[in-house]
C-alpha cells in the first residue's frame, strides 16, 4: 500500500512538472508556426576568378573573369516554426525563397594571349535563391523579438554572352548568416526586418564557346540583403 502511494505521488509530480514546462512554452508568445513576406534590397558580389582558355590544337592560355555587383530590389517568402524553450528563449527552423531573378550585371572574361588580351563581355543574374536556417531567438517582451540565423543557402547563377557562348546556368551553395527583429502589430500579425549575408563555396565551371574554345573557371561569390515585411503567427 505504501508503495502504491509513493508511485502515485511520483506520477503526480511528473504531471505537475510536465504541465509547468507546457505552461512556460505557451507563455512564450512567439512559439508556433509562422509565414511571412517581405521586400528590400540585395547585392550579389562575384569574386575574380582565374582559369584557362583552350583552343583546339593549341596550348591553353590563362584567363581572368570579373563581374560587377548585381544590386537591386529583392522579395522573399518565408515559413517556419519556433519552439519555445522558456519565456525568454526559443529555437526556430525556417525556410525562405527569393522568387524571380536578380537585376542583371555585366561580366568580363580576359584571355591572355602572348602580350595581348582577348576580352569578351556578357551579363549575368542570380535566380532560385533559397535557404534553410536554424533560428535562435530572445524574447524582449510579449511583443518584441530579436533573433539570429545560420544555415544552408543555394542559388543559380545565369551567365550569358551573345556571340561568344550560350547561356550557362550554374547551381551554387554555401552558408547564410542573419540577424533580425520582429514586433507584433496585433495578436497574430507582426512586422519584421532582417539582414542576411551568404558565402558561396567555389565551384568549377566549364564553358564551350561558339568558336570551339573551352573555358574553365570557378563560380564564387558573396551576397547580402535587407528585407522588411509582414508576417502571420498561427
Amino acid at each position: 500500500m505504501k508503495l502504491i502511494k509513493c508511485s502515485a505521488i511520483g506520477v503526480a509530480l511528473l504531471i505537475m512538472h510536465s504541465a509547468n514546462i507546457n505552461a512556460q512554452t505557451k507563455s512564450n508568445p512567439w512559439a508556433g508556426a509562422y509565414a511571412q513576406i517581405g521586400v528590400g534590397y540585395e547585392s550579389y558580389i562575384p569574386k575574380s576568378a582565374n582559369g584557362t582558355t583552350t583552343f583546339p590544337g593549341v596550348p591553353s592560355y590563362t584567363n581572368t573573369g570579373t563581374a560587377n555587383h548585381a544590386n537591386g530590389p529583392a522579395a522573399a517568402i518565408g515559413v517556419g516554426y519556433n519552439f519555445g524553450l522558456s519565456e525568454s528563449y526559443l529555437i526556430g527552423i525556417g525556410a525562405a525563397l527569393y522568387p524571380g531573378h536578380s537585376k542583371s550585371a555585366s561580366s568580363t572574361l580576359a584571355t591572355n594571349v602572348g602580350n595581348s588580351q582577348i576580352v569578351k563581355t556578357g551579363t549575368y543574374d542570380v535566380s532560385n535563391v533559397f535557404s534553410f536556417t536554424l533560428i535562435p531567438g530572445y524574447v524582449i517582451d510579449k511583443t518584441h523579438l530579436i533573433y539570429a540565423k545560420i544555415g544552408y543557402a543555394g542559388s543559380t547563377t545565369n551567365a550569358n554572352s551573345p556571340g561568344n557562348y550560350p547561356q550557362q546556368s550554374t547551381k551554387t551553395n554555401g552558408t547564410v548568416y542573419g540577424l533580425g527583429y520582429k514586433q507584433f502589430l496585433s495578436e497574430s500579425i507582426y512586422a519584421f526586418g532582417e539582414g542576411n549575408y551568404a558565402v558561396n563555396r567555389a565551384k568549377p565551371v566549364t564553358i564551350l564557346t561558339d568558336n570551339g574554345a573551352t573555358v574553365t573557371s570557378t563560380s564564387n561569390a558573396t551576397g547580402y540583403d535587407f528585407i522588411f515585411g509582414l508576417g502571420y503567427h498561427f
